[in-house]
């Protein structure tokens, strides 16, 4: 028994660190995502390889962070199960500032030759080890500080990082690029990676004034002799949850940076489109997605998340094909229309999704099993998404329909794991098993 009830902070405040730590963190990722897509396939490989294998090249970057996002998840899950949400969060913050801030100050193929990739992969991995333990933990400081039947909205806070963090990196690229070809490519794209270290400031000092989690309060004293690791916990206890877990988050990750790092990548190099266009329709993407994440998971919290997930894949692949074919037309208005559409539908993924995979977990390995789930999923899809969608076009000679097939085919698999989770929701704080077994009778009905 804890020697006192936990105090539950203020859920805006929580929440609002959630928002200010995840932004910088996505901030960060994502201007990564955006320069290899434009800029890395020039700056740090050979000028006379072909590209096509420049472009994958480049990608390969961006995929290496990914492979060890799972070990973050592990690392930093277990000191965020035993030790606390709030300093594992601090942790991850400055790991990811400083390899961000080092990829903007770092020599170009033309100054080192091949030191220049080797330097960029392995800040890349250093990146990767951050995020790993970054969303599950600003998951949970915004939802278990959330009042009773709010924990989709108030979980939505740690996913608009993602939104503001998109907005951010889009628009820094998108003034970069107001100075000219010539310029950007020289200095202007290391601005928005030399400028992450002003937002690190900030999301420190707002992650330092937080107070820990009342759930992480009573799971200390419940578990302070707790000898099993917490990885060995969740394999034995909630293997399935957490399989299923990576193929309900499948869109939300790998299919995001397919009509984002890809269509970018598609559309200036297959096509021939404007940059500054893609980049301008993708700020207004990320905008909308900031606008609408929250409301779409205040609406989860009243007729269920798993309805508006499932309503959101369904969405994703309606208009996987349209969201491409657009591309063909040049027109502004039109692929400017399909990349807010898509992003709609794709922000009822988002917010709800946190509160799901958050009820699947008991409390004291909880940090760990939701890391483990969103992190294995980034390795496979997120990672490979934008390779394999490379690939895909360059093996149909420059067409999009296998990539577009991809997608839809992951949102289909997505929409059976999310309706699968429901059955998997482990007791909460506060109520018994039988409690879970009528909500789940009621919600199926």
């Amino acid at each position: 028994m804890p020697t006192q009830p936990a105090t539950r902070q203020s859920p805006y405040r929580a929440a609002f660190a959630a928002l200010a730590g995840t932004s910088i963190e996505w901030y960060d990722f994502y201007a990564f995502a955006t320069a290899a897509a434009i800029v890395f396939d020039d700056v740090f490989f050979p000028p006379d390889m072909s590209p096509y294998l420049k472009t994958l090249s480049a990608f390969a970057t961006f995929a290496v962070g990914f492979l060890l996002r799972p070990l973050g998840g592990i690392v930093f899950g277990h000191i965020g199960d035993r030790v606390g949400r709030k300093k594992t969060l601090v942790i991850t913050l400055v790991m990811m500032g400083v390899a961000s801030f080092a990829i903007g100050l770092l020599p170009t193929y033309s100054q080192v030759g091949a030191l220049a990739p080797v330097l960029l992969i392995a800040l890349r991995l250093i990146q990767g080890i951050a995020i790993g333990g970054e969303w599950g933990g600003a998951v949970l400081i915004a939802v278990e500080n959330a009042p009773p039947g709010k924990a989709a909205f108030f979980g939505s806070f740690a996913q608009l990082g993602s939104s503001v963090g998109a907005l951010l990196s889009t628009g820094a690229f998108s003034l970069m690029n107001l100075f000219g070809n010539d310029a950007f490519m020289s200095w202007g794209w290391r601005v928005p990676f030399l400028a992450s270290s002003v937002l690190v400031i900030v999301g420190l000092v707002v992650r330092v004034k937080l107070e820990e989690s009342p759930v992480m309060s009573e799971v200390r004293d419940e578990h302070a002799a707790e000898q099993k690791l917490p990885v060995v916990e969740v394999f034995q206890k909630a293997w399935r949850t957490v399989l299923i877990g990576v193929f309900a988050l499948a869109t939300a990750t790998g299919g995001y940076y397919v009509v984002t790092s890809f269509l970018l990548s598609y559309g200036t190099g297959d096509l021939h489109l404007s940059e500054s266009m893609l980049l301008n329709g993708l700020t207004l993407a990320a905008f909308l997605e900031l606008l609408v994440t929250p409301w779409l998971s205040w609406l989860a919290d009243r007729v269920g998340p798993h309805k508006v997930v499932i309503a959101g894949l369904a969405g994703v692949i309606v208009l996987a094909i349209p969201q491409f074919m657009v591309l063909g037309t040049g027109s502004v208005i039109l692929i400017w229309l399909m990349m807010l559409a898509m992003r709609l539908v794709m922000s009822a993924l988002y917010g709800p999704i946190a509160s799901i995979l958050a009820e699947g977990f008991a409390p004291h390995v909880r940090y760990t099993g939701i890391s483990l789930s969103y992190q294995i999923c980034n390795m496979v899809f997120g990672g490979l998404a934008p390779l394999v969608a490379v690939s895909l076009a360059a093996a149909a000679g420059g067409h999009y329909w296998p990539t577009a097939l991809m997608l839809m085919a992951i949102s289909a698999v997505g929409i059976w794991c999310t309706a699968r989770l429901r059955r998997l929701r482990v007791p909460q704080p506060g109520e018994g098993a039988a409690s879970v077994t009528e909500r789940e009778v009621a919600s199926s009905v």
